[in-house]
């Protein structure tokens, strides 16, 4: 699903003009690209929470000069989902069969 098919759903099950979705949504993201920038994550009931993840300095390889290059210390943001939200993924996606097998 595409950021365009979720408005047109959400704007499909509210009634909300899709204009007004679209906005809502591009706020939402802005919203929480900030926060993270900001070191503050958000928390959702029910849904999950947007963290940072500290990831700590190392030494990486840049393998076509062969050689060792230091990775600093740096953040980059995660998700971490709700138990309820992994369950009722758990639960509906149980009965599906994977399209490659």
């Amino acid at each position: 699903m595409r950021k365009s098919d979720l408005i047109n759903q959400i704007a499909d099950k509210t009634g909300i003009p899709k204009v007004d979705v679209l906005v809502t949504l591009e706020t939402m993201f802005k919203e929480v690209k900030e926060s993270l920038s900001n070191g503050e994550n958000i928390y959702i009931r029910g849904f999950g929470s947007f963290i940072t993840k500290k990831r700590a300095a190392k030494i990486g390889r840049n393998i076509k000069r062969n050689v060792a290059v230091e990775i600093p210390e740096h953040f980059i943001p995660a998700f971490k989902p709700s138990k309820e939200f992994v369950a009722e993924v758990k639960l509906k996606t149980s009965g599906k069969t994977d399209a490659a097998e």
